[in-house]
């Protein structure tokens, strides 16, 4: 139900990301007021995630599960009325917290739920769901632009909703419901978590993952691809599908291997295929260059995810409450995601785009350095 719940959200965020910076420009507002929309979503979710963890601790997983999409829900729909730029601001900053919401009550339910033979497998599921979402809602997008930029608000919001429905009816009761008055939960309370180092060694992999996938690729690429006439701007909706799809074929496997073969070889692998593929990125301005790079770097993130979340889960335990520590790992992913898109963009204004992806390998590749420390554990 959870994976079906993913792909339904996600399908609806495919159908609205490509289009926000240009509702935005609609408003008659600059490029970086256009920007703006984007980032506060990231910054919201930064600044909510510490009280995220503490709701999901007070009020169970299913309960912020199904708050959050339902946040995300209203605040989609509002978007597609807003009036004016400031509105669509706000009402996207609000949507944020609903992700951080659902985001970290669906770690939480997923660490619960998972058997802890099968934890990289059912990750990489989840994982998989919403990469599909993103890959088909932009294609669902692309019919519906005859009717103007406001619809696809409304059916992310109806989207959404029918997770909300799939939820609440098929995972009633059971584990992650609000803790009874008579039961006292175990918590792994983060001075624990951060006491472990593997622990703190998943929050710099989380920032680098962060600051790689989800900040300088999805910020800088478009960019790079129509700055360079051998690439065009049309390359870049094609090089993140590839990326998307690279990441969701590997998964199918990655999952499984994961699980017999331990974590952390595989957060090493994952972080080195993606510096490799990232550091020439910005360097080999040709279209086949840039669209292999793009698959290839998709693959190694395939390792990244499922492995965090399956060692998340293995750290924490089935029947422990950790919502303060994946709400700070969380907070470490769009530390990275907000750091990536800031820095990574001076650079490239200053020095160039070779330079911005050359410095983010670096922050993948400084992120294996504490994995060759830690001591080995089953997983």
């Amino acid at each position: 139900m959870l994976v079906s719940a993913a792909l339904l959200i996600a399908l609806g965020y495919g159908l609205v990301a490509p289009i926000l910076p240009q509702f935005a420009r609609s408003f008659d507002v600059g490029v970086i007021l256009a920007s703006a929309i984007v980032t506060v979503f990231a910054l919201v979710r930064l600044l909510f995630a510490p009280a995220g963890g503490a709701l999901v601790a007070k009020f169970g997983e299913r309960r912020i599960y199904m708050g959050g999409l339902i946040i995300v829900a209203v605040s989609s729909a509002a978007c597609g009325f807003a009036p004016d730029y400031w509105s669509l601001l706000v009402f996207r900053g609000i949507g944020g917290i609903g992700s951080v919401m659902f985001t970290v009550s669906s770690m939480g339910l997923l660490v619960r739920l998972s058997p802890p033979a099968q934890r990289g497998h059912t990750s990489s599921l989840y994982g998989t769901a919403f990469l599909l979402g993103n890959i088909l809602g932009p294609i669902l997008g692309s019919l519906l632009q005859g009717f103007g930029m406001r619809v696809p608000f409304f059916i992310y919001a109806a989207t959404v909703g029918v997770a909300v429905l799939v939820v609440a009816i098929f995972l009633r009761g059971g584990a992650g419901g609000i803790p009874a008055d008579d039961v006292i939960q175990e918590r792994m309370t983060l001075s624990e978590a951060l006491g472990l180092p593997y622990y703190r060694a998943l929050l710099l992999t989380g920032f680098a993952h962060g600051w790689s996938n989800f900040g300088v690729r999805i910020a800088l690429l478009p960019l790079m691809a129509a700055s360079i006439p051998a690439i065009g701007d049309a390359a870049a909706g094609i090089a993140l599908t590839l990326f998307a799809l690279g990441n969701a074929l590997t998964q199918q496997a990655t999952g499984r291997l994961i699980d017999k073969r331990g974590r952390r070889p595989f957060l090493v692998l994952g972080l080195a295929i993606s510096a490799a593929a990232t550091v020439p990125f910005g360097w080999l301005q040709t279209l086949p260059w840039f669209l292999f790079l793009a698959a290839v770097a998709g693959a190694g993130a395939a390792f990244i995810a499922p492995a965090s979340q399956a060692l998340l889960a293995d750290l924490i335990g089935s029947n422990r409450n950790g919502g303060q520590a994946l709400s700070t790992y969380s907070m470490a992913t769009d530390l990275g995601s907000i750091a990536g898109t800031l820095l990574a963009g001076i650079i490239a204004q200053l020095i160039g785009f070779g330079w911005a992806f050359t410095v983010t390998g670096i922050v993948l590749a400084v992120a294996m350095v504490p994995w060759f420390f830690v001591k080995r554990r089953t997983g």
